[in-house]
């Protein structure tokens, strides 16, 4: 009989178990992929990938060995101050930094992108600075410091790989998980499975009568620019969140890369542009790319996974489809072609159909688009280059929030969900801070 078992071995759930590990308790880690240097897609390397369960998303470490990228704020990157509190917040993150300096992270500089007279000029031209303190680590150093939170952890709690954790049953005061490597009892259950593991969620929550809520679905154009048009808001801050407002919807920027090129990501069945920074590169670019997104909210996310399968599946056409468009041509009204691709200034880091964005994708999102622009040329006075590519289209896939009480545990007494799959938080600095967070208050209710 476990005391707590953790399903799932991404970001939230390696800082669950490492504040958990000073404990007595009898900890157990679940997980449907492999452990971190057994994790090799072959989309890493320009193939197809062909894995049963997809390295690049399973595995130890889960998302956080692509880019490392901890954003240390509650500005954004979801809703976990709405459950501990601002203050106790920033606490954790703090908490998370340390650990990961304590490994070394603080082989990179943590850099701020506060500026207050940007800020303060931002408003005039009706855009919001989201500031953040950053440590950025990239795929290298992340694998290298989860690799030794492993070893720290495999030292004192077990962990097991491509295990398929195939039911489970509450019984008066313990769970009995059934698995493809036999029945596993446990007091506590932590479910810790990130975004990847959506479907399977749904399936146990359905199954053991959790509440689930409401789905939130990030989709945006991503843009590619000459990097020096943003030097004047970026020299000091190296990446700028900008927030835009639309009506009553609120669009922000993501994942600004400068020098970046952009890569295709295939997740959800769809292949969408997303952004690889330079320091993933052997050299660097000559242009900036980020993402605006616009977030829509769904009953169900069945709603939701079948609004983005309409949008990029229809441009995907079951292929790795995706459009990009001068901006000059969405400003006339044109088609780009190859011919007037030939002489642009600014050339596409992605091989990507040329074509027309309004025939691709809603109206909505390029009239978002367009104003955020519009803005944005007041904010950096001056005009934004014509030859600047819009690809269309990114999207960012969130859970279905759980409807938990103030410490992640669902309506199923001893059953808790931290990180991602909880819908609260969306980035890995807020899922490792939930995991620090539920790690604390099992530690100190329960003693086993």
């Amino acid at each position: 009989m476990y005391d707590i078992t953790v399903i799932g071995s991404g970001v939230s759930s390696f800082f669950l178990a490492y504040t958990l590990s000073q404990s007595n308790q009898k900890i157990l880690i679940l997980e449907k992929g492999k452990s971190l240097e057994e994790r090799n897609c072959p989309l890493d390397r320009g193939g197809i990938c062909n894995c049963n369960v997809c390295e690049k998303y399973f595995g130890f470490a889960g998302l956080g060995k692509s880019e490392g990228k901890f954003n240390y704020t509650s500005d954004f990157g979801g809703e976990l101050e709405q459950k501990v509190g601002r203050e106790n917040l920033l606490q954790l993150m703090d908490e998370v930094d340390e650990i990961l300096c304590r490994f070394g992270g603080d082989s990179v500089i943590k850099y701020s992108t506060a500026n207050t007279e940007l800020s303060k000029r931002a408003q005039l031209c009706n855009l919001q600075m989201l500031t953040t303190e950053v440590r950025h680590l990239g795929t290298s150093l992340s694998t290298k410091i989860f690799q030794q939170i492993y070893k720290v952890l495999s030292s004192k709690i077990d962990i097991q790989f491509e295990v398929d954790v195939q039911d489970i049953k509450k019984d008066n005061n313990s769970f009995t998980l059934i698995t493809n490597q036999g029945n596993i009892q446990s007091q506590h259950v932590v479910f810790a499975t990130g975004r990847s593991g959506t479907d399977w969620l749904k399936k146990q929550c359905s199954s053991l009568g959790v509440k689930q809520g409401k789905t939130r679905l990030d989709l945006g154009i991503r843009v590619e620019m000459a990097e020096q048009q943003l030097r004047l808001i970026l020299e000091d801050t190296f990446e700028t969140k900008l927030a835009y407002a639309h009506e009553d919807i609120i669009s922000s920027t993501y994942c600004m890369n400068p020098k970046g090129r952009i890569i295709r990501k295939y997740q959800e069945g769809l292949v969408m542009p997303d952004g690889q920074n330079f320091r993933e590169q052997e050299i660097g670019t000559s242009n900036l790319n980020f993402t605006l997104f616009t977030p829509t909210y769904f009953s169900t996310l069945k709603e939701a996974n079948m609004y983005a399968h309409k949008v990029i599946g229809e441009i995907n056409k079951g292929t790795d489809r995706i459009v990009v468009q001068r901006f000059g041509d969405l400003r006339e009204g044109q088609s780009t072609t190859k011919e007037n691709m030939y002489n642009n200034r600014i050339q596409p880091t992605l091989n990507a159909e040329f074509g027309d964005l309004t025939k691709e994708i809603p109206l909505l999102y390029i009239q978002i688009l367009q104003g955020f622009i519009n803005y944005l040329e007041k904010f950096i006075g001056e005009a934004i280059d014509e030859d600047t590519l819009l690809y269309g289209m990114d999207g960012k896939f969130y859970s279905p929030i759980i409807e938990t009480d103030e410490n992640f545990q669902t309506n199923i007494h001893g059953l808790y969900v931290i990180g991602d799959c909880s819908g609260v938080t969306h980035s890995l600095s807020q899922a490792a801070a939930s995991g620090i967070f539920v790690g604390k208050y099992l530690a100190s209710n329960f003693q086993f």
